[in-house]
């Protein structure tokens, strides 16, 4: 659903140029649960904005839904992107002035779906999260953890085949931040494909796969899945070597 192939990402001044990402390989299931970690400054963002079409790469390969990215015009970007995406964020970015259902719409309306049709995403979205008898209160009525089940509404309202997250937690308490995780589990089991960059590890580990971006670089830890956990974490390489830091810590030393 999601292939990145040796992608890179350079950012240039006049005096310096900075790898943000660099031999970044990621494969992406449909249907999985990625949880994305890492050191801040590691890369995080910025691969999640390159996934998310928010952003262009220097070089590499990125297919999304069998769909090279790399050469799209801005147009073309920006149709995939409002089809088969969906944002998250740490912010809940809700509009105070609008109620619940009027916030979820916006995006719908950016869309040009008719009147009917976003009544009906509308209210499926905030029955999805539990908010269907409160889409007339204004954000300010609710607590952050309810706000940010607005804002989960709102990406689910266009339908998406993937959620993109950046850390959909980071603003909640402990409790909140469980209870939207649990939701985000079960948007995930509907079949929905969830890609979430967080700092929480115990978040993280609920998750099916956990991966860590270090340097710009993946280290992907064996699937969660059924109870096995990863003993240890390997370099994603484009010659889909597994190489373990220690080794690569070791060859960089000697060279």
């Amino acid at each position: 659903m999601l292939s990145m192939k040796n992608i890179s990402k350079v950012f240039k001044t006049d005096l310096v140029e900075t790898h943000a990402l660099r031999d970044f390989n990621l494969e992406v299931k449909e249907g999985e649960f990625v949880a994305v970690t890492g050191p801040s400054g590691s890369g995080k963002t910025t691969f999640l904005n390159i996934a998310g079409l928010l952003e262009g790469f220097t070089h590499g390969d990125y297919f999304l839904d069998g769909v090279n990215i790399s050469n799209l015009s801005d147009n073309k970007s920006a149709t995939i992107r409002n089809e088969k995406i969906g944002f998250i964020f740490q912010g809940f970015n809700l509009i105070p002035d609008l109620n619940l259902a009027e916030n979820v719409e916006v995006p719908l309306r950016y869309r040009g779906f008719n009147s009917a049709e976003r009544k009906r995403r509308v209210q499926h979205a905030l029955e999805q999260v539990g908010l269907a008898a409160r889409m007339k209160h204004l954000p300010s009525q609710l607590s952050g953890g309810q706000q940010q089940r607005v804002a989960i509404a709102r990406a689910l309202a266009g339908e998406p085949r993937f959620l993109l997250a950046d850390e959909p937690t980071g603003n909640l308490d402990s409790m909140m931040a469980r209870q939207v995780m649990e939701l985000l589990e079960e948007i995930n089991r509907a079949g929905t494909t969830i890609i979430m960059v967080t700092h929480d590890a115990e978040l993280a580990r609920r998750a099916q796969r956990n991966i860590q971006i270090v340097d710009g670089q993946v280290c992907d830890f064996t699937m969660y899945q059924h109870g096995v956990v990863a003993d240890k974490p390997h370099l994603v390489t484009g010659d889909k070597r597994a190489v373990e830091p220690s080794s690569v810590e070791a060859e960089e030393a000697t060279s």
